[in-house]
């Protein structure tokens, strides 16, 4: 996790704000630029397809804290798939996102999330899949409970989104730096719990020491 200009993290100087590296991945035209645009700008045009990587940055307020997250919106046209594995790499979370119009864009979210596989273990980054184009539900080819189950069988987070009617855009990525905060918080507990283990074990007479003063 790379660190810059945004809120604290938790046991850290408060020159040592959270920065969290965010991916987007899904086929071309299913809406990821659309959503990061949405999200990041609060509009909605539309937007010529990605050429290698787009990038955006948005300081979260999550209440008691704050977080920065580091946008990367990659390309999802086929002759820049090897290339977009480049982008993988250090990402804290990922938005795997379809066209819930577009079944074969369904298809090739799950080859997305295999590539991701290779990548990191699924349960060591933040992944969410992310049903795009609700504004166009009558032309609907993939049904809800059908991404709902693929996600939960995954344990990924799981949302539909509209970036034309800005529909669950800002709660679809609320939820991804919610998530990435609570980690935070519990690796700190965990690396606190550990320090506070091996001072109690420094400070505790050796055996050695208790048999000489005897």
């Amino acid at each position: 996790m790379a660190q810059a200009d945004g809120a604290p993290c938790p046991g850290t100087a408060p020159s040592q704000p959270c920065v969290f590296k965010l991916v987007l991945l899904g086929s071309g035209s299913v809406g990821k630029s659309s959503l990061a645009f949405r999200y990041v700008k609060n509009d909605f045009k539309s937007i010529l397809p990605t050429v290698g990587c787009a990038f955006f940055t948005k300081v979260v307020d999550l209440g008691a804290a704050s977080l920065k997250l580091e946008i990367w919106d990659t390309a999802g046209q086929e002759k820049y798939h090897s290339v977009c594995h480049l982008y993988f790499r250090g990402a804290n979370a990922a938005l795997v996102v379809y066209d819930v119009t577009r079944k074969d864009s369904f298809l090739k979210a799950q080859q997305w999330l295999k590539d991701l596989e290779e990548e990191f273990r699924l349960g060591d980054v933040v992944v969410m899949l992310v049903g795009n184009k609700l504004d166009l539900g009558k032309e609907r080819e993939v049904a809800f409970e059908e991404g709902k189950e693929f996600a939960e069988s995954k344990g990924l987070l799981f949302m539909e989104t509209s970036a034309k009617l800005n529909h669950q855009v800002t709660e679809a990525f609320g939820a991804i730096a919610q998530e990435l905060w609570c980690r935070e918080e519990r690796k700190e507990d965990q690396q606190q719990q550990q320090r506070d283990a091996q001072l109690d074990l420094n400070q505790r007479p050796s055996a050695q020491a208790r048999c000489c003063a005897r």
